[in-house]
């Protein structure tokens, strides 16, 4: 199975930082999940959950037991003087890809879990600090199935709305449990982060002026068969190997995207399919689409991945609909990406005409593997011929 997973934030109302942190790390078959909210809103939340859940990571990465590694952030987290509170609280998951999934929870919302349209509840095994005695951990040990769905939220989501008309006790655990459910009513394989992003959406929807009140916080994680891709990039070094290349990529099972005319004009010549233009409304800049039957995306290339890095690493608000903004979704959408990058010279790249920061295919590529594996949780594998 995979473990999809993505999260989606809304700041609180006039703040220019987020109160609540999301870490996770993929590494070894298994993936890492922590939320943390920090005591009030801005520089000071975001600093404080920030080092919670840096350390938390690290720590479970390391190879502490999740429990362990909880206690002893629980028992270090200091009290504010003036509220009497934990200066932060979290939510971690270590979740294996067989399904087994070790969660601890300190102070957030309990976590959701759906299987089939249905919430399923565990009883959880208590931990009591031993420094603070009104502090307690909650610790659960479940077995995930192929489907299943998990949701973890800080309070700005569960306390959104409240003192409204409507609202009066804020939407609770239960609202956005409903929320949930019928969101995967009306789409079953919705993904984590359109998931995430939606009930984010609908928590801040609620509050008056839809102004946020609090920092708002989702986490899904859906297990499910992986959304497999291929991208190929740029021809192979030597012209013998053109036909083998273009029947791998043609048999792949998954969906497929060229970046690169050359690389379009080697395909089309090897398997007899021909290169169409594409017009598009909004180019911009970068060159138009192409198409050909048989791949979902046929781009231009070092310039359009050079502008798909750009949008991964600092995210539009709404991406563009160029050709860098369908490649990007491309991404986004897909799990396991295969990048087969050609290692043939293309003096072009070097053309002094060219933007100074316009770097060759190689490194580009490199870089937005880096990006989606760090920060968009994606598995990525890279082959150069």
């Amino acid at each position: 199975m995979f473990v999809d997973i993505d999260a989606f934030q809304h700041k609180k109302h006039n703040q220019n930082a987020y109160g609540d942190y999301f870490a996770s790390k993929r590494t070894q078959g298994r993936i890492i999940v922590v939320l943390s909210d920090g005591l009030g809103s801005g520089i000071k939340a975001n600093i404080l959950s920030c080092m919670t859940a840096t350390m938390l990571l690290k720590f479970i990465e390391a190879g502490y037991d999740i429990q362990k590694a909880c206690e002893i952030i629980m028992n270090s987290l200091p009290v504010c003087k003036v509220r009497k509170i934990s200066y932060s609280t979290f939510s971690a998951v270590d979740c294996r890809e067989d399904g087994t999934a070790l969660i601890a929870e300190e102070g957030n919302p309990k976590f959701i879990w759906t299987r089939k349209g249905n919430i399923l509840d565990t009883q959880a095994y208590i931990v009591t600090s031993k420094i603070f005695l009104n502090r307690q951990m909650q610790i659960y040990n479940i077995k995930l199935e192929p489907l299943d769905r998990l949701i973890f939220c800080s309070d700005g989501a569960t306390h959104a709305g409240l003192g409204t008309k409507d609202l009066k006790m804020g939407l609770g655990r239960n609202g956005v449990i409903g929320f949930v459910l019928n969101r995967l009513c009306d789409n079953p394989d919705i993904s984590s982060r359109e998931l995430s992003k939606s009930a984010a959406d609908f928590a801040l929807s609620v509050e008056e002026g839809k102004k946020a009140k609090d920092d708002i916080s989702v986490v899904s994680i859906y297990m499910r068969n992986p959304r497999r891709a291929l991208v190929f990039t740029g021809p192979p070094y030597r012209d013998s190997q053109d036909g083998f290349y273009a029947n791998a990529f043609k048999n792949f099972n998954g969906k497929k995207a060229i970046c690169g005319g050359t690389t379009a004009n080697v395909i089309s010549r090897e398997l007899n399919i021909p290169v169409r233009s594409k017009i598009l409304f909004h180019s911009g800049s970068l060159p138009n689409l192409m198409e050909m039957d048989g791949v979902d995306l046929v781009t231009e290339g070092i310039l359009t991945l050079t502008r798909a890095l750009e949008y991964l690493e600092y995210p539009p608000y709404d991406t563009p609909e160029d050709a860098a903004g369908r490649l990007v979704k491309f991404f986004l959408e897909s799990d396991c990406i295969d990048f087969m990058v050609g290692a043939k010279f293309n003096p072009s790249h070097y053309d002094p005409s060219l933007p100074v920061e316009l770097e060759i295919r190689k490194n580009v590529v490199k870089k937005i593997s880096k990006l989606l594996e760090e920060k968009y949780i994606k598995k990525v594998t890279l082959q150069y011929i």
